[in-house]
């Protein structure tokens, strides 16, 4: 299993980790039972995974409290709390205030079943709700970093609504977070010139999710996803192939699928240190555990992929 250092945290991970969120939600949204999915994530535990990401909103940190008990010691957590008011619009202004920031918090450690956070993020903040966040929040979090109930701050996008990243532009600017969350993946490549540049320099650790969503799991989802970035005219049609616009991809002796191309794009862009897998099957897991210890695509792939989709900033796979 590759390891990467995680930024200034030197926390020392498995580059490859299992998020609880996702579609699947470690497969309780397709009907699994809590055993399991917490015997997935000890599978996990057991392949080499030692960074699990999960969040109140996903419902599962119960399931990942009960998957490390016993082995806490040796696993990172991080986890999140959105911080808009329930029946609110997620991407509104109408926010928790700092009281019910401290109380939702005290949740997030009963449902994990432990007495400290090593990674906690302020969950799909965009650019409106950013300086509320900072002014209400940050000293919350830092309090609790004082108190050792959070080992290191972080903050994640919504990178959906966000696909230019403007929220983490704005936190770039400041020194709060020691971790950040960022979309990425080879159709909307704009992390690479607007984020993960100076996350580097900044030396904040960086957990890349996006890498494979609903619309990059299959090439059919693909294709259609790409005639949208032909559409929006921020893809030339004239760098594909109208048949088979990934066929210079998926041909390539080395890629073993779409899947396996998404993974290995984010696993090697600079600056990506963490690369999140959901999935509710140790098959699968494994799978994805493979191709994210591959090594990186061929560069005359890269390079195709970089000039077809080097202006896409709409889609986001989501």
């Amino acid at each position: 299993m590759d390891r990467v250092r995680l930024g200034r945290t030197n926390l020392d991970v498995a580059v490859a980790s299992i998020g609880s969120g996702g579609f699947s939600r470690l497969g309780q949204a397709y009907g699994a039972t809590v055993a399991e999915s917490v015997n997935l994530l000890r599978a996990a535990m057991d392949e080499g995974i030692d960074f699990i990401d999960t969040a109140s909103g996903y419902g599962t940190e119960e399931i990942v409290g009960e998957a490390v008990a016993g082995r806490r010691g040796s696993v990172v957590i991080a986890t999140k709390n959105q911080v808009f008011r329930p029946g609110t619009e997620p991407t509104g202004d109408e926010l928790i205030t700092a009281a019910e920031f401290r109380e939702l918090f005290e949740g997030n450690l009963r449902r994990l079943g432990t007495d400290y956070v090593d990674v906690f993020h302020l969950h799909g903040i965009c650019a409106n709700q950013y300086r509320y966040c900072v002014e209400e929040f940050v000293p919350e979090m830092i309090r609790m970093r004082e108190q050792g109930k959070i080992r290191f701050l972080a903050i994640s996008e919504r990178f959906y609504v966000d696909p230019g990243h403007e929220m983490l532009q704005l936190a770039l600017q400041d020194d709060f977070f020691d971790v950040m969350m960022v979309g990425l993946n080879f159709v909307n490549q704009t992390a690479l010139t607007r984020v993960l540049p100076y996350t580097r320099a900044k030396d904040i650790g960086t957990q890349c999710i996006y890498a494979v969503r609903g619309r990059l799991a299959t090439p059919e989802q693909a294709q259609a996803l790409i005639a949208e970035t032909v559409a929006s005219g921020e893809v030339d049609p004239a760098d594909l192939d109208p048949d088979r616009p990934l066929g210079f991809l998926l041909d390539d002796p080395s890629v073993r699928s779409l899947v396996d191309a998404c993974y290995r794009f984010n696993r090697h862009a600079p600056g990506a240190d963490v690369i999140l897998t959901s999935t509710g099957r140790l098959e699968h897991l494994r799978e994805n555990i493979v191709s994210i210890n591959s090594g990186p695509l061929p560069t005359p792939v890269l390079d195709r992929l970089h000039k077809i989709f080097g202006r896409v900033e709409s889609a986001t796979a989501e």
